[in-house]
């Protein structure tokens, strides 16, 4: 009952960073970690269902209205994804910049204004240039997972990530029901069928402005207040727990280093030999003091202050994200860490986009008895899945990270056993083609845990991958994703309805990824992006 508590009461706080060590999923109210928690999923399940809001009325419903080819319906589906590639891009720096709250309502807001548009599209060309705009709403991905990130410490940092990214998906799974079940109830109305479509486009307009409004109002940037004042509140935490003494970070020695100006600074790593002395000081001034029985009892709330003042002062500027420069930028994003999740998540979540716009496709082409609302309903299944399988595979990656004594490449071994399973079922799926439903829906479903867990799994270890810039590391990771979209929604886009034939080379492109970049180290030996 007491761990079960935790899913409504006030969390514990991490007393160096003040991130929560638990996740109160059933309190958005009283404590502004559930607040943070339920906007950034929320809002991002909003977005999602915005940003494909069109396929599920789009391939019967508006092409035959604006007499759009079977081609052209396939290229708003890749276009759609190319602008939320390069929204991420920039919302990642933006979150590291401005902070990811502001960049979070900013994407909604964009996001809300073609979506109003919807109704105005008459012709192919129209309808390209709106899903482009539209796609801004996926970019709301990035600053999604990075302000989770900042309110969540690591024992859960990948389960509030990928509950955050898997409820938020689920929006992809919704509007499968919702869009479909608002046009027929206009039309049941008495609107013809070229408005009610168009009107229905309104309904997630509303919602997506009123939770970017609410974003504004009622969250805040960080725990500790404001995004410009991080690192202020940092110090003083340190301050506070005695590590930082007049401009310097003492140790349990006795000793006193010069830490000025250290923490507006990219984090460095831990201080060398030659200023603290030789290896053996070093170790005898990390050690731990030793901890009374109550304290042993109260475990992991008191971590933190039997820490010495080096690893405290290590922790809180590991973890305060730096504005970045350019050349910051291009370092970590193009350093072999960050290329890991950003290569998995080119798989996954992209397998996850394209396989999204063709699965009722799919389902109608090998089942040609299936009505068009069966058909939406078992691919929304697809998507809905996301709010179970992304979150599980989040869990077992912070799970791994405990059992392992806090190693990361526990969680780099979980996500790439994600990874390649997901391309064993894809191939499974590909070979065989099946005409007959149920093992049909029974492999989709199967492939659908391990994938989607595979994004949970992801966004478990980005936390790790270069703290200091975050933002910049999960807008890269989000874009390679979108890629992935893009890329195989061209082979499905070339392929023309021989989707087996696509899910299989998926499957083996998912595969070969995870094993070239499986023997990559999870963490740098060195930060990354110094200026």
């Amino acid at each position: 009952m007491g761990t079960f508590s935790l899913l409504w009461r006030a969390p514990e706080v991490n007393p160096i960073n003040q991130k929560a060590r638990s996740i109160p999923f059933f309190n958005p109210i009283s404590t502004t970690y559930g607040r943070t928690f339920f906007f950034s999923w929320f809002g991002f399940m909003i977005a999602f269902w915005s940003w494909y809001a069109f396929p599920p009325l789009l391939a019967d419903v508006i092409a035959g209205d604006i007499h759009m080819a079977p081609y052209e319906v396939a290229n708003s589906n890749i276009i759609a994804l190319t602008a939320t590639l390069i929204v991420r891009l920039i919302a990642g720096p933006c979150c590291d910049h401005f902070g990811p709250r502001l960049t979070f309502a900013s994407c909604l807001l964009a996001g809300a204004i073609p979506t109003f548009l919807a109704g105005t599209v008459t012709n192919a060309s129209g309808l390209y240039a709106l899903r482009f705009f539209i796609g801004i709403l996926g970019g709301s991905f990035v600053p999604c997972q990075v302000w989770t990130t900042g309110f969540f410490d690591k024992n859960v940092v990948g389960t509030a990530n990928a509950l955050a990214g898997g409820l938020g998906n689920l929006g992809g799974g919704i509007t499968y029901f919702v869009m479909p079940a608002v046009y027929k109830a206009l039309v049941g109305d008495g609107l013809p069928s070229h408005k009610a479509w168009r009107v229905s486009f309104v309904v997630p307009g509303i919602l997506i402005v009123f939770v970017a409004i609410c974003l504004v109002v009622l969250c805040e940037d960080t725990p500790t207040g404001k995004w410009n004042e991080r690192i202020a509140a940092a110090e003083e935490s340190l301050r506070r727990h005695d590590v930082i003494h007049d401009g310097k970070v003492g140790t349990h020695e006795g000793e006193v280093v010069n830490i000025k100006g250290d923490l507006q600074d990219v984090p460095r790593p831990s201080l060398t030999s030659s200023r603290l002395g030789s290896t053996a000081e070093i170790e005898k001034s990390q050690a731990p003091s030793p901890a009374s029985e109550d304290e042993k009892k109260r475990g992991w709330k008191d971590n933190e202050t039997q820490q010495t003042d080096v690893q405290m002062y290590n922790t809180a500027t590991t973890e305060i994200v730096q504005k970045p420069s350019f050349t910051s930028i291009l370092a970590t994003m193009f350093s072999l860490q960050t290329l890991v999740p950003a290569a998995c998540y080119f798989c996954t979540f992209g397998a996850e986009l394209s396989i999204n716009s063709i699965l009722g496709n799919y389902y109608m082409h090998n089942f040609p008895t299936m009505s068009l609302q069966a058909s939406g309903n078992w691919a929304a299944m697809f998507g809905l899945l996301n709010g179970v399988a992304r979150p599980l595979g989040g869990y077992i990656s912070d799970l791994a990270y405990r059992k392992s004594g806090h190693s990361v490449w526990a969680k780099k071994i979980v996500l790439h056993a994600y990874g390649i399973l997901t391309g064993v079922f894809l191939i499974i799926i590909g070979v065989l083609n099946s005409k007959d439903e149920s093992t049909m829906m029974g492999l989709v479903g199967a492939m659908a845990v391990f994938l989607e867990g595979a994004n949970g799994a992801d966004f478990g270890l980005v936390p790790h991958v270069h703290p200091h810039a975050n933002g910049v590391v999960s807008g890269f990771t989000g874009a390679m994703g979108n890629l992935g979209g893009i890329v195989f929604a061209i082979i499905f886009r070339y392929n023309g309805k021989n989707y087996g034939k696509v899910f299989y080379i998926i499957g083996a492109i998912v595969i070969g990824i995870n094993v070239a970049v499986s023997w990559i180290r999870p963490v740098a030996k060195q930060p990354i992006g110094g200026r």
